[in-house]
């Protein structure tokens, strides 16, 4: 790996881990100011990054680059712009969990790709165990992300 991948990769999995505090504090009703400027700040960077990859065409990966781009503009704007305020409040906890979501996907794919033992089992990532895993992982982000929303926007949010 050269020097610019394992950046991209370090971002990637500060993103993730910040992500997953970010994500219990808002189970909790907690904000989490400064895990959340991290999350923000490196999952955006990772995004970002990966456009700098040399490519010929625009790649799946390209694509969940733009949607998580998009989707962390919105997470932004709800919580620097507009506070949490009104309809804000549940679209910050979606986008957040969404751009997490993302995150992982693209790490599950890479894990697959790179991990020997996980590239036998599924080497075109079609195959059953990829799939299960993939499936897996979002019921797993809609579960959290739909008890997150219920509990932050119940919640009087608080900095965590």
């Amino acid at each position: 790996m050269n020097a610019f991948t394992l950046f991209h990769v370090f971002l990637s999995i500060i993103g993730i881990a910040t992500g997953l505090v970010v994500m219990a504090g808002l189970l909790s009703g907690k904000v989490m100011r400064a895990w959340t400027a991290i999350f923000l700040a490196t999952t955006v960077a990772t995004s970002v990054t990966g456009f700098f990859f040399p490519f010929h065409k625009l790649l799946p990966a390209h694509i969940v680059g733009i949607i998580s781009l998009v989707v962390l503009t919105i997470a932004i704007v709800a919580r620097y712009a507009f506070n949490l305020r009104g309809a804000w409040r549940w679209m910050y906890v979606v986008t957040v969990a969404t751009a997490l979501y993302l995150n992982v996907f693209v790490g599950v794919v890479q894990a697959f790709e790179k991990i020997p033992s996980l590239r036998a089992l599924a080497p075109k990532q079609s195959e059953p165990p990829f799939l299960i895993t993939q499936l897996a992982v979002l019921i797993l982000f809609i579960t959290v992300g739909v008890f997150a929303t219920t509990r932050f926007h119940i919640a009087v949010p608080r900095e965590g």
